[in-house]
């Protein structure tokens, strides 16, 4: 998917931009735009800012706009499925954040965000927090220091092993 994904930016637009765009995309994030990175040939210097700046960047509208944008989506009929999927997916990872860190929210914020395995990451960090109704002041920094975080673990993976990446 990534492949492809890159195949189609780079035909009109520039190897970082790409990087960049495909770190904002929720299925992408940084884990896809690190492995952009390297099929692009971005350095490894580059490829960390693009990605942390791309990742962190729709995480404030999420944080702000989701549930009305939710609220929206339950009135027209074909979205409203669509909607309450993704709340219920977002309250279940909630719910089992809420469990293993009920103190610490922000700490399991920031881990979840950490752990670069499919489904998890700023985006979805972002729903969470939003559903559950965190502060953005404590929201914001643990999924930002989380994308960082993340950032750090796959650079090494990315530039360090790339062939145990497979490419």
């Amino acid at each position: 998917m990534v492949e492809t994904l890159i195949n189609i930016f780079t035909q009109h637009i520039p190897p970082q931009l790409t990087v960049l765009v495909l770190s904002m995309l929720p299925a992408v994030g940084l884990h896809g735009g690190f492995v952009a990175s390297a099929l692009l040939d971005v350095p490894w210097q580059q490829a960390i800012w693009l990605t942390i700046v791309g990742n962190i960047l729709p995480v404030p509208f999420i944080l702000l706009f989701i549930r009305k944008v939710f609220e929206l989506m339950h009135r027209v009929k074909y979205l409203d499925r669509f909607a309450r999927t993704l709340e219920d997916k977002a309250l279940n990872k909630a719910a089992r954040l809420a469990e293993k860190y009920p103190v610490y929210i922000s700490l399991g914020l920031f881990i979840f965000v950490l752990v670069p395995l499919p489904g998890s990451g700023a985006w979805t960090g972002s729903l969470i927090a939003s559903l559950m109704r965190l502060p953005f002041r404590q929201a914001f920094p643990a999924i930002a220091l989380g994308v960082v975080a993340a950032c750090i673990i796959m650079v090494v993976f990315v530039y360090a092993f790339p062939a145990a990446m497979g490419y």
